[in-house]
């Protein structure tokens, strides 16, 4: 481990996803090597074959990211973190807001096709993986994946389409 921690430190620095400490990435990447450590063939040199799970890990990480991305509280608007607040507020402040919220996603969600619906709903709104939402449906998860990408496209037209209206 201290022989290759430079090479795969490099690696994560250079692939670095965004709010990943390095530190938790580079314990995952050596975690991976010795659990795989049976798999190695000795065909191409050894720091090569910890690299390539390196930059393998770095990449999975990044597409983690793009397919369920984090947001903070920096991360928004002064507006869109009004709104956040007043929605997950549990003092009771506002419960109309939250009422209107829910009601608002649910008058979005209502205008896609059932199937859409369906895989938004199971995706985004229960977690579930493009696995157990194919074992359900019974589709290929490329389908799966295909409907929610258009499904989430077609809500963002809605929704500013929606706000169009308001502000007229």
């Amino acid at each position: 481990m201290e022989h290759l921690h430079p090479l795969v430190i490099r690696i994560v620095r250079a692939h670095l996803p965004r709010r990943v400490s390095e530190e938790d990435l580079t314990q995952d990447i050596f975690l991976k090597m010795f659990t795989r450590l049976a798999q190695y063939q000795g065909a191409v040199p050894f720091p090569h074959w910890v690299s390539r799970i390196a930059v393998t890990t770095c990449i999975d990480q990044l597409r983690a990211q793009k397919r369920r991305p984090e947001f903070r509280w920096a991360d928004l608007s002064e507006n869109e973190a009004q709104v956040l607040d007043a929605v997950t507020a549990d003092d009771g402040a506002m419960p109309d807001d939250a009422v209107a919220t829910r009601e608002l996603v649910a008058r979005l969600l209502g205008q896609l096709k059932p199937e859409d619906r369906m895989v938004v709903q199971l995706l985004d709104l229960e977690q579930k993986s493009i696995a157990e939402i194919s074992v359900i449906t019974g589709w290929n998860p490329s389908l799966v994946k295909v409907r929610a990408f258009r499904a989430r496209r077609k809500l963002q037209k809605l929704f500013a389409e929606l706000k169009k209206k308001e502000g007229s």
